[in-house]
């Protein structure tokens, strides 16, 4: 897919850190635990898009931890580095765990097999060889990702509704000034690790109909519902 569009990192508005927080941050550091954090693995890059909009894509760095070996939960930011906006989060089910979910649930989820077999998703820094042996896992997941902050339209803080996001299923859908810029900066080949993933399995049963929103894409979105008013509520609950 050819474009311009690019994700962006606004300046978030506010006074700079001052000293005394910082400060304060250091020694809480050296006395709390952070149990979840520390359980943070591994680093994972590739590229969301809108579930209504695939024109909206963003470039997502996933920092995972597994709580066991058929679910692992991911923290999105925006960049890697420390400056990097917390912009959404992610579940990854084994195939098996998505396969229990209720219908109405499952296009929520998008599948990862696409991803992982082009090349796109990658983790960086990472040689070939020892990612590839997660990725081979990776290939038969599902991801559900919820993003909160919308970078890519310059939003400096978390505005809006949280939306469902998707991933790559098929070529032709990504931006290719988006994937240039993405192999210039890490030093990777998309084509080349593709060439090196084509052996790889993905989804014992296939790609899901009902996964990647059907292929008819979603939105949140808030609605009214009729509510009674408070003086025919017991009081109890007042």
């Amino acid at each position: 897919m050819e474009g311009k569009h690019v994700s962006t990192h606004p300046e978030v508005p506010g006074e700079p850190t001052k000293t005394g927080t910082a400060i304060l941050e250091t020694a809480t550091a050296t006395i709390q635990g952070f149990g979840p954090i520390n359980k943070i693995h591994q680093h994972l890059c590739a590229f969301h898009f809108y579930g209504h909009d695939m024109t909206r894509q963003v470039e997502a760095h996933h920092l995972c931890g597994h709580q066991n070996e058929e679910f692992r939960q991911c923290l999105i930011y925006d960049r890697p580095d420390a400056d990097g906006r917390l912009i959404g989060l992610e579940y990854i089910v084994s195939e098996e765990l998505f396969l229990t979910l209720p219908d109405d649930e499952k296009k929520f989820w998008h599948s990862h097999e696409f991803e992982v077999k082009s090349g796109v998703l990658f983790m960086p820094g990472v040689p070939g060889p020892i990612q590839r042996q997660d990725l081979e896992k990776v290939a038969k997941t599902y991801g559900k990702v919820i993003h909160f902050w919308q970078v890519d339209r310059g939003d400096t803080l978390p505005l809006g509704i949280p939306q469902v996001m998707m991933a790559l299923t098929r070529d032709g859908q990504l931006y290719e000034n988006l994937a240039q810029d993405m192999e210039k900066r890490y030093g990777v080949s998309f084509a080349e690790e593709r060439e090196k993933r084509a052996n790889m399995e993905g989804l014992t049963h296939g790609i899901h109909p009902l996964a990647n929103a059907g292929s008819k894409g979603i939105q949140t979105v808030l609605r009214e519902v009729d509510c009674k008013p408070v003086e025919s509520v017991p009081r109890v609950f007042v």
